[in-house]
Formats: structure tokens, sequence, C-alpha cells
């Protein structure tokens, strides 16, 4: 643990933090990249150019000072990001060099007021920090790799089958180049998928909720399109150029936000666009269990022609019934008027169809767009769910809701 001179130190330099704001993390990774352009091999660069990975380690920094007495307080985060690190094959070293930008960063900008003491602080507070993620993360690495089907590092899996699943959506199955067999995961979690999009460029590695259930063989991506302004450079990627036949690396599946199936208690699903993706691995695993108890299934989309798995969620509510759906379209187009193949039409009103849900006793499972997420918890919240009943996955760089 650390000592109590170098706790009260951290926590008299909050307020200089907080004035840094995040000018101070966009100068970390300014210089972090400068000296260790390797580094770009590993950083998502969505998320540098969005500014979205300046703002979560700012944002990480300042909690870890907040809470630098109490750092318990942080358990969810630190296995939130630990798993997230395994999935970018984070090895000890690069702690190093992290901790030396970020001690080096803090010395240029606050200049005389970074005093030798607080350097100190702070290098012993960052050390301490480092031991408990490279602690968390070797324990991951091991139990992985003895696994049945497990390993470690990155592994050469071959594209199975590439399937459309709506205009936007494309799954993606993915078989062992070895042929042997592959660890199995829990519902909701995702995998590190390693590719060079440009021959001359970085390797970027981006994760991916794994969209059907374990079978010990094979895993199966579900990959929307980014568009727009900035459209997703690996999207992009895996859409057009990445065909039946072709290798990529997988690091093994990681990912704390997991299906927690209990004997007799109700789950309802709860997503908005390509936040379904985990949402089908945990419908799929649903399915399967002998007795399991009622599952709510309620989707929102734009229309008809982004509504992923709409086939398969239809063959399942023929096969069980014990399963419920509820769709919302926020701009059904003519033939889905035709079709009917929603329920409702606008943004997903949760208190609307609370009459059907088990809001007493259920579990409740949220993913999609973060605002998306903010909106469903607060409308469950207002429904009278206790907050310890519903868990939630952010895409991107983590926040809270």
């Amino acid at each position: 643990m650390l000592d109590s001179n170098t706790i009260a130190t951290i926590k008299a330099t909050i307020p200089v933090l907080e004035s840094g704001g995040v000018a101070i993390t966009e100068h970390f990774y300014r210089r972090l990249f400068s000296h260790n352009p390797e580094l770009l091999n590993i950083f998502n660069s969505s998320h540098q150019h969005s500014g979205g990975q300046q703002v979560a380690l700012f944002n990480a920094i300042a909690a870890y000072a907040k809470h630098i007495e109490t750092p318990e307080a942080l358990a969810g985060a630190i296995e939130r990001i630990a798993h997230k690190h395994t999935s970018f094959n984070i090895q000890p070293a690069q702690y190093d060099i992290v901790g030396h930008h970020l001690l080096e960063t803090l010395q240029e900008l606050l200049g005389d007021t970074f005093t030798p003491e607080i350097r100190d602080a702070w290098a012993k507070a960052y050390q301490f920090l480092a031991g408990v993620f490279i602690a968390k993360e070797g324990e991951l690495y091991k139990t992985r790799a003895a696994a049945q089907g497990g390993w470690k590092g990155t592994r050469t899996f071959i594209v199975q089958s590439k399937q459309k699943e709506s205009e936007l959506v494309t799954s993606f199955v993915l078989a062992p180049k070895d042929g042997d067999a592959v660890i199995d995961f829990h519902p909701g979690q995702y995998i590190g998928v390693k590719i060079r999009p440009e021959p001359d460029g970085y390797e970027q590695i981006r994760q991916y909720s794994l969209s059907a259930a374990p079978n010990g063989a094979t895993y199966r991506i579900s990959v929307k399109r980014e568009s727009g302004d900035k459209p997703g450079l690996v999207s992009n990627y895996l859409h057009d150029h990445v065909q039946e036949g072709d290798a990529i690396e997988l690091a093994a599946p990681a990912g704390d936000f997991t299906l927690h199936a209990q004997a007799g208690v109700p789950t309802v699903l709860v997503s908005a666009g390509v936040g379904l993706t985990p949402m089908m691995s945990m419908l799929e695993m649903l399915t399967t269990l002998e007795e399991p108890a009622p599952i709510h299934y309620l989707h929102a989309c734009e229309n008809g022609r982004q509504h992923s798995f709409k086939q398969r969620v239809t063959e399942l509510l023929s096969q069980r019934k014990n399963l419920s759906a509820h769709i919302w379209y926020r701009q059904p187009n003519d033939e889905d008027k035709a079709n009917q193949d929603y329920h409702a039409q606008g943004l997903m009103d949760i208190p609307g169809i609370a009459d059907k849900l088990p809001l007493a006793e259920g579990q409740f499972y949220l993913c999609g767009p973060t605002p998306f997420m903010a909106m469903a918890k607060q409308q469950l919240l207002s429904c009278g769910v206790e907050a310890e009943r519903i868990h939630y996955e952010v895409f991107g760089p983590h926040s809270d809701l």
C-alpha cells in the first residue's frame, strides 16, 4: 500500500489536475506517440481522433487521485480495463513506457509546481496502480492460455462464412486455422481483432462482441459499417476487403459484461442498433437451457433495412414459449408498415410496456449507443428497477451512464 505522505501529496494535486483538464492527456498522447510510435499499433486511432480516449484517460487519472485512499472503490473499473488491455495484449514493459511519459507530461505542463516531492509521489502511485493491472492481466492471460482451446497473444483464424445481417451489419464466422478447439466464453464478451487495413500503415486492434452462443469450434462477430464524416477504418475494411477464406488474428475472448442466468429469474435484453450483438449471444445461450426462465427481448433500430437478426429472432420466438419480443422502428418505411415486423414507432418506450416486464425480479442487460443506454437505464429506474439489476456495456472508451 501507499504511505500516508504519498496519499496526502496526490490528493493535494487534484485541483491542479482538474485545472489542466483534458489538455494534460492530449499532451501525453502526443508525447507518447512521438517518442514511441510503435504504440500506434495498439491504440485505437478512431478514439484518438474523436478525443474520446483522451477524455477517458483524464477521467481515469482523476478518479484514481480522488480514490487514492480507497482503491477498492475502483475495482469494477480496474476489472473492465484489465479485460480490455488483454485484448490488446498489453505487456508489463509497456506500463514503464506509459509511466515515463505521464510523469514527463506533468513535469512539462506544470513546471516548477511539479516539485520533486510531487513527482516522487506520482511515480509511487503510478507504480502501485500499474502493479495492480499487471497482476490482474497476468492472471487473465494465464487462465485463458491454460483453458481448453485457449491461447496467449493472438491466434490465426480463417473466415469460414460472411453473411449480411442487415443494411449495415455483416457477420463473420471465424474458425481457427490450426483446426483445434477454441476456448469457451461468457455471452456478452468480445474478442480483439487485429488487422492491417493499409499495407504501409499501423496495425489496428478492435474489439467486437461475440454474437453467437459458445460452441467450442468457432466464433461469430457481427460488424456495423461505420460511415459518416469519419468512416470506421476497420469496420469498412472488414466489410469491403475481408472475404471467406481470408485469415485474421484474434486475441482470446475478454470482457466483464456477461450474462449471469439464474434459475427462475427472468432476463430482459435491451438493445439498440448494433448493440444487439452481445444480446444475440445471450439470447442464443438462454434458449439452449432446458428450463429457462422468461426471456424478454427489446430492440430498437432505424427501420426494417437496419433490423439485424430479424429472421433468427422470429425463429426463436416460434420455438420458445418463454420468449417474447418487442421491437421499435424509429422511422419505418412503407414496406415496414405493410409487413408489420415491428411493434411500435419512435424511440424505445419501456414504461409503455412496463406491465409486460418482470420489473420486480428481472435482470436487465443494456447495450447500444451511450445516449440510448442512459435513456433506457433512466426509464428502468423510473419503473422501479433497482440499479444493481441493470447491467450494461459501453462501446469505446468507458463512461458511466
